[in-house]
């Protein structure tokens, strides 16, 4: 199988890509804020346990999973750019599992580099918004969302038990069922709010193209820097800052994004970070 088709099939695509194109977003995304905020809640991984937590649901998924990693025996997947990072992951009220994370890679100075600085810079093809232009501590990168296999649910899973999981109807409830594809959005939205309320103006993602546009469909606008490359499958460089998220939104999915971004907001203040 191709890496193109493997990530169709991945925790970074999801449902997204096959789900939301034939839904009415703007009628249905008042109720998935609701369901979301109802089973769902995003929670910064600020101690070495739900790091460690982070860590092991990225292993899970690009090592054991997609084998975009190799196997560590220690089970948890980690690199250079975590020390300069800030996680979140979104838990599942009801069990008390962390279904998720994505972590904000930041950059207080030239040493730290971002990971698209460091393995695609030559992907960049617009100069104007190269990371180069902009002060170290306004840039960010969104990189490893990993969303586990418990909690997708592709519609050709239901009858053959899939090998990356399906979702158990009489483990969930069918209105929690609703939700679950809008996991990886509100893992953007969580790494949304970390970087506007700690002061990033420009935010970078290397992504697959098809994921930036199914986020379209919600209002996520990310602008393509370059063409795709191999990086651990078709990927492109991304921009978006603060003033194209917040116009763009559509608004039904304001209203998960102010959800997320209270719970998140709360978090920082606690942690005296905003």
């Amino acid at each position: 199988m191709s890496w193109n088709k493997r990530l169709l099939n991945t925790p970074i695509i999801g449902d997204i890509t096959k789900k939301i194109a034939s839904m009415k977003v703007s009628n249905d995304a008042k109720n998935i804020a609701e369901h979301f905020t109802q089973f769902l809640k995003p929670e910064l991984a600020t101690t070495d346990e739900l790091r460690a937590e982070v860590f092991k649901i990225r292993h899970n998924v690009y090592c054991e999973e997609l084998a975009f990693e190799e196997v560590k025996a220690e089970g948890q997947e980690k690199d250079e750019f975590d020390d300069h990072s800030i996680f979140s992951m979104i838990k599942h009220k009801p069990s008390s599992t962390y279904t998720s994370c994505v972590r904000v890679v930041k950059s207080s100075c030239e040493e730290e580099l971002l990971p698209i600085e460091k393995y695609c810079l030559d992907s960049i093809q617009n100069e104007s918004l190269h990371p180069s232009n902009f002060k170290r501590t306004e840039i960010c990168e969104i990189s490893r969302l990993a969303v586990k296999a418990d909690f997708r649910r592709r519609k050709s899973d239901q009858f053959k038990g899939s090998a990356i999981g399906v979702i158990s109807e009489s483990t969930y409830s069918e209105t929690e069922l609703r939700c679950f594809p809008f996991i990886a959005i509100g893992l953007y939205m969580a790494a949304a709010t970390l970087a506007i309320d700690t002061g990033i103006k420009h935010v970078y993602v290397m992504m697959e193209p098809r994921l930036a546009r199914s986020m379209k469909f919600v209002g996520i606008n990310f602008h393509q820097l370059g063409d795709a490359i191999d990086y651990h499958g078709l990927r492109a460089p991304y921009y978006i800052n603060p003033k194209i998220f917040m116009d763009n939104l559509t608004p039904g999915f304001k209203s998960l994004f102010k959800a997320i971004e209270n719970d998140i907001c709360e978090q920082l203040s606690e942690l005296k970070l905003i």
